[in-house]
């Protein structure tokens, strides 16, 4: 965090997400990894056992490590089938090319083999190695996060797309969030207009079977309020049939997760 990461730099609990979900029309949501921590992710999960709102958890393990201990260890929780996914920052590494090195590609290999999605937090730097990664693990489901970061702030972000589009190839096991969008505008100037042509440029590339919502929240409080983050997306895709806006805005995440939800 920076300082002006201030309004965030805080505890935030299920008690302050709850009453936002009911004034969204938010009925579940995922909790996803902040630390590179095995710790966060055990509580995560206990926390999850107590919230019916939260339907998973995406966590995380050290893939340049011992895969498989630390699989064991998350897998001793009462509430590991809670656990849907597995998640690092990799666009916070100093080598672009970090998801295709050797130990890197052993620990996901690994974790593979327990059928937990994999979340690509990536920005458009690190996307040519997320596509020869995804191509490596044919039968693992990678999430991109935050539509791999584009530079919104500054207008179109042409590297951005050209990136994006070579990721959206991949039709077999690549679906993408739309979330991080205001967070990745103007914080305090950010307008509709400059949104929507990402949103709807995901939309034609991962076409509307791929894409599903994502809040950010906490984080997208810095520009916008959870409910305004959440309506933002919503009238991005009020164009679409009502069963294809249901698809983006809660059966895909329900698909490429494995949620158990009503």
């Amino acid at each position: 965090m920076t300082k002006a990461h201030d309004p965030i730099n805080r505890e935030f609990t299920a008690g302050d997400l709850e009453p936002l979900l009911e004034e969204a029309r938010v009925s579940n949501t995922v909790l996803v990894q902040t630390w590179s921590s095995l710790e966060e992710t055990e509580a995560f999960l206990t926390l999850a056992g107590t919230c019916e709102f939260i339907a998973g958890v995406v966590g995380w393990v050290d893939l340049t490590g011992d895969v498989s201990m630390q699989l064991a260890r998350l897998n001793a929780h009462p509430e590991v089938s809670l656990l849907k996914g597995i998640r690092h920052q990799v666009h916070d590494e100093d080598d672009a090319n970090w998801l295709m090195r050797p130990d890197v590609q052993h620990g996901l290999h690994a974790l593979s083999k327990s059928g937990l999605v994999y979340d690509l937090l990536i920005r458009a730097r690190e996307i040519p190695a997320a596509v020869s990664c995804v191509k490596a693990l044919p039968d693992m489901k990678f999430i991109v996060d935050h539509i791999a970061k584009p530079r919104i702030c500054d207008g179109w972000d042409a590297e951005w797309d050209a990136q994006i589009t070579q990721l959206a190839t991949q039709k077999t096991n690549v679906w993408i969030k739309l979330s991080g969008l205001v967070t990745e505008s103007n914080w305090q100037a950010w307008r509709p207009q400059d949104i929507e042509p990402y949103v709807q440029r995901v939309l034609t590339l991962f076409g509307t079977k791929r894409v599903m919502v994502g809040s950010d929240w906490p984080v997208c409080t810095l520009a916008s309020t959870y409910g305004n983050t959440m309506e933002l997306v919503r009238d991005c895709i009020s164009n679409f049939s009502v069963d294809e806006q249901e698809d983006i805005l809660r059966n895909n995440a329900i698909r490429a997760y494995g949620l158990d939800v009503a």
